[in-house]
């Protein structure tokens, strides 16, 4: 959807409509959290694979095969961090993603993991009509249920770009959580024009994504900037506060991002940190948002 040109000619109800429109509404950051913990924490990993490049309208090889080494590479080595650890995560999979490799949204529920719904092809919401998100939210739905043989219970918008029906659709389907918001960093209940939606937000926040520090692109032109030992400290800082103040740690990583040879033992090194500070419950997005319901 087109920016607004000319905000200063706004009238009052029209900005208070699109500020109102989807927002923040009841805090859900429960007293305490499973078996007594202190603290939750929430990995998440975005299997964008070839999507990412299709759902931009790209066909260039280089960066399929980029795509590819998430899957053939990034998830393997991130299954077997997890399982050493016997830790469970949310892997959000576009529904083309996991058509094109039917094997391992399987193995990542067998693994008791989580599939959740990231798109049809990776596609930008905020430039879809109604009807045409809809259509594409609900395909997404029924084809990871067919892959996995469970219903997702969550949405995650590619590049987290909304458009002002999406929260609409996610309640409208009965989801139970939106993870694509950030009005805070511990969960909280949607409200739809003020309304109370249901739909429990775990909320994503751009330096809690590994992307934002390694990605390349040449368009746009950017380049990592950040070592491997800066985004784990700015991690584990993140995760420390999260301690501290008794709330959620959740953090987006992407195979084809995290999964390198020099990058994956922050995963590692990361979880084992959160395992000696203690005190800790490692829950995936669905079994977070369904613990805030009902105790935040």
């Amino acid at each position: 959807m087109s920016d607004i040109k000319q905000p200063w000619t706004l009238e009052e109800s029209e900005w208070r409509g699109l500020v109102n429109r989807v927002r923040a509404g009841r805090a859900l950051k429960p007293d305490q959290w499973p078996d007594g913990a202190r603290c939750a924490v929430a990995l998440s990993f975005d299997c964008d694979h070839e999507t990412f490049e299709l759902g931009q309208g790209g066909t260039a090889m280089g960066r399929l095969a980029w795509g590819e080494f998430g899957r053939r590479v990034g998830v393997p080595r991130i299954l077997k961090v997890l399982s050493r650890h016997d830790v469970h995560a949310s892997f959000f999979v576009p529904a083309v993603a996991g058509m094109i490799d039917p094997s391992e949204p399987r193995k990542l529920v067998e693994a008791g993991h989580e599939v959740g719904i990231h798109g049809w092809i990776h596609e930008n919401n905020s430039r879809l009509g109604k009807e045409t998100e809809r259509d594409l939210m609900l395909r997404s739905r029924d084809m990871l249920e067919q892959l996995t043989g469970v219903a997702p219970q969550g949405f995650r918008s590619a590049n987290w770009d909304l458009s002002p029906n999406t929260i609409d659709l996610v309640r409208e389907m009965g989801l139970v959580y939106d993870s694509s918001m950030m009005a805070d960093e511990d969960c909280y209940e949607l409200l739809c024009e003020g309304v109370p939606s249901g739909v429990v937000e775990v909320p994503v926040e751009w330096l809690r994504d590994d992307a934002v520090y390694f990605l390349f692109n040449r368009n746009p032109a950017t380049r990592p900037w950040a070592t491997p030992e800066d985004v784990f400290s700015i991690f584990q800082r993140e995760f420390d506060a999260a301690w501290n103040e008794g709330g959620v740690f959740q953090l987006v990583m992407h195979p084809f991002v995290i999964g390198y040879r020099s990058r994956i033992w922050i995963l590692d090194k990361l979880i084992t940190h959160a395992k000696e500070k203690g005190q800790v419950w490692f829950g995936t997005h669905a079994e977070v948002a369904k613990w805030v319901r009902d105790h935040g």
